[in-house]
């Protein structure tokens, strides 16, 4: 089963462009057995299926690494994951890009404890698990990053004291969300929204990209 995921894992990540080796590869492959033995006692998903999980949880958070990259170039800093649950991106998103300190947030607390043991399990220095609510954190993070968490005014607005003065907002979304776009309040701007396509997920996918207005 796993040399089955492995070239599952593979092929999505040479149709996305990311390349990654094979310590990260393993850790990728690590975290989804540790979120299919977890689940199965604490419900972290809903999905069950290893194959299921790898295409609609890792590939569909690995689609947002090549923009992250972009976004930040290759230089270090914090990034927080709001709502993070079983720690879909920011874990990802930890293996990935190990020069990112990535705190993964969420207000459930067995939640946050897997999180927690996955940076022990996979020797990630850079990964931490937090219990808490946003509104409650201090920063600053460069990236504030959530994954179908909110509304976007909802997540700009509980999360924005956490949010570095020159930092940006990643809001992982389906399908483009205009009517969230325009109910934003007006210090915040969108400048850019980036459509994703996710390697064997038939589904619309996006990043709307957002910082402070310039005053």
């Amino acid at each position: 089963m796993r040399a089955q995921l492995e070239r599952q894992l593979r092929g999505g990540l040479a149709d996305l462009g990311l390349a990654l080796d094979g310590a990260q590869v393993g850790q990728l492959l690590d975290y989804l057995d540790l979120m299919g033995k977890w689940t199965r006692v604490y419900n972290l998903t809903a999905l069950r299926e290893p194959a299921e999980m790898l295409s609609h949880h890792l590939l569909d958070s690995l689609a947002v690494v090549e923009p992250l990259r972009r976004q930040l170039g290759r230089r270090a800093g914090r990034l927080l994951d709001v709502g993070s649950g079983a720690g879909l991106p920011g874990v990802v998103i930890a293996i990935c890009c190990p020069q990112l300190r990535v705190d993964c947030l969420d207000a459930v607390a067995k939640k946050a404890a897997f999180v927690q043991h996955v940076a022990g399990a996979l020797k990630l220095p850079n990964l931490q698990g937090r219990h808490g609510r946003v509104e409650r954190l201090a920063g600053p993070y460069e990236v504030v990053a959530s994954r179908a968490f909110a509304s976007l005014a909802d997540f700009v607005a509980w999360s924005s004291g956490a949010l570095a003065e020159q930092g940006v907002w990643m809001a992982m979304k389906g399908k483009l969300p205009q009517s969230e776009i325009d109910e934003l309040p007006a210090h915040v701007t969108v400048f850019h929204v980036e459509q994703l396509r996710v390697p064997g997920l038939d589904a619309e996918r996006c990043i709307v990209w957002m910082k402070r207005a310039q005053r």
